[in-house]
């Protein structure tokens, strides 16, 4: 508690209340600012300011300096004080400052400091709360008298004339303590639940902030993995590319030889050609026969044998090419795809899942309403019954079809292309699914998932809607067969989830396709 010299320390002269925002004159004395300066305004026009405390003059009116120290000592170490003040409530009995209420009476309906709180009647009628200037909600509207009860009845709080004369007459009671004490342990118990659900629902937040760093790091390692695979994607792709360009290159060199050796030899024979031709036309241009004659006699061109050599030159040379060859645009090929037949096949091996290249149809299990293509790859309707075998495994009500092979561990994906027309489901099931009766249906049991040519996704009769319905004629389906995970794609651009089934399989699953007056064709 504070020392009655600290309270005076920090207690202003003129509202004699705590300091708020104290000033300093430059006689030294601290005031309020508002304080300060009202005394200042009222001062204005006499031609002199004097301090309130000391009565020091000044002939102009004083700057006012903060004193931050002052301030930091209220606001630390007065809080209560501050408080109060914040109430806006003042005794009613200090009528030439305004102190701070610290109690207000009811029915006197006063407010009163400390000091006039130690000489206030303390009879039980004097009820005092918290300061206060509304008074009307603690008497009766109706009577002006104290709100002393409550009402269970009516819910509501009532003076004691109320309870005697008025309407609430005759009606359950209580003193207004009781009825708060009550409220309270029904509050209380409230708090409680609160309290434990908030505790859960601060579990709930905790669990799904490990959640969101588990998925962000999950991600976050993917991404890693996908980069670096891309990355050796790129490597793989360029070196083969190098390959395949170097392959290119040496083939030409080898081709293009014979045709540099060649042309080499006909740019000799042209030059000597052109030597002769300019010597003869000079022998033609001349007007001396003798000098033609002999001319001729020491050059000794053979007339009749002029043109023989450029054939067996031509012909020499044409087998030089031959020799050199084509470019083997075969040879490049065949490189080029088993390059990447290499890359694909190290791609598969770094893919989540397994893509299912072998999924075959198992026409043993096909209904006579449908045809299977000989590469077993494509089921379609018809109307023409084909008269198979009578099996167990075999359809007998709907025109359905399952894959040969079962699925039993691992992850595996596959997908399916289907007709604009007609109606199709295309799904998974177990192989003890009835192969007859209104229960055969993939979909319209426990023991097959689905999705159809509308937008539903089916299992045990109850349909999962999509919206908007299926744009294009691919469909994906990821099997996750430990994690119990089945999931439908549309394969359009870009591709959409449609729907996953969490299940924890108990049997192997089979590919299932059922058709009416559509086909749908495996096409991995």
């Amino acid at each position: 508690m504070e020392s009655a010299d600290l309270r005076e320390e920090l207690t202003c002269s003129i509202c004699l209340s705590i300091y708020r925002d104290p000033v300093t004159l430059s006689c030294g004395h601290n005031f309020c600012l508002r304080c300060i300066e009202r005394v200042l305004g009222t001062q204005e026009g006499s031609g002199v300011y004097t301090c309130p405390e000391c009565r020091k003059r000044f002939s102009e009116k004083p700057k006012l300096q903060r004193n931050i120290t002052l301030c930091n000592i209220v606001r630390n170490l007065h809080p209560t004080q501050l408080k109060k003040r914040m109430t806006g409530v003042f005794c009613t009995y200090c009528v030439h400052s305004s102190v701070p209420a610290a109690k207000s009476c009811l029915l006197c309906e006063a407010s009163l400091c400390d000091k006039h709180l130690r000489v206030h009647n303390k009879s039980e009628e004097h009820v005092l709360t918290k300061p206060t200037t509304s008074w009307g909600n603690r008497k009766c509207s109706k009577h002006k008298k104290l709100l002393e009860y409550y009402c269970t009845e009516d819910a509501a709080c009532i003076c004691a004339s109320c309870s005697l004369v008025g309407e609430h007459r005759g009606h359950q009671v209580e003193l207004l303590n009781e009825a708060s004490e009550k409220k309270k342990k029904k509050l209380r118990n409230v708090l409680q639940k609160l309290i434990t659900k908030r505790k859960m629902t601060e579990k709930r937040v905790l669990s799904l902030q490990v959640r969101r760093r588990g998925e962000q790091e999950k991600a976050a390692g993917v991404t890693e993995r996908l980069t670096t695979w891309f990355k050796d994607i790129r490597k793989q792709l360029e070196d083969l590319e190098k390959r395949v360009l170097s392959d290119i290159t040496r083939q030409q060199k080898k081709i293009l030889l014979p045709f540099s050796d060649l042309i080499q030899q006909l740019q000799k024979e042209k030059y000597e050609l052109t030597r002769k031709i300019c010597h003869i036309e000079e022998l033609c241009s001349m007007t001396d026969p003798l000098t033609v004659l002999q001319e001729q006699r020491s050059h000794r061109y053979d007339f009749c044998g002029v043109g023989k050599g450029d054939n067996e030159v031509t012909q020499r040379g044409d087998k030089q090419v031959l020799v050199g060859g084509y470019l083997d645009e075969g040879l490049i090929s065949v490189t080029l795809y088993r390059g990447l037949t290499d890359i694909l096949t190290d791609v598969k091996k770094g893919l989540y899942v397994q893509v299912t290249s072998d999924t075959l149809l198992d026409i043993n299990t096909a209904q006579n309403k449908v045809i299977v293509s000989g590469d077993l790859k494509t089921v379609s309707y018809t109307d023409i019954d084909q008269q198979r075998t009578k099996t167990p495994m075999r359809f007998t009500l709907y025109p359905q079809v399952l894959s040969t092979r079962s699925f039993s561990s691992g992850r595996h994906y596959w997908d399916v292309e289907t007709s604009n027309s007609g109606y199709w489901r295309v799904g998974v099931c177990y192989p003890s699914m009835v192969r007859k009766g209104y229960k055969s249906e993939i979909g319209d049991n426990d023991k097959s998932w689905c999705v159809d040519s509308g937008h539903f996704l089916l299992h045990n009769t109850i349909g999962t809607s999509f919206d908007p319905p299926l744009s294009c004629d691919r469909v994906g389906i990821l099997l996750d067969y430990e994690a119990g995970r089945l999931s439908f794609y549309e394969l359009c651009d870009p591709i959409r989830h449609l729907h996953t089934y969490t299940v924890t399989f108990t049997e192997p699953l089979h590919a299932a396709f059922y058709v009416h007056n559509a086909w749908v064709r495996v096409m991995s």
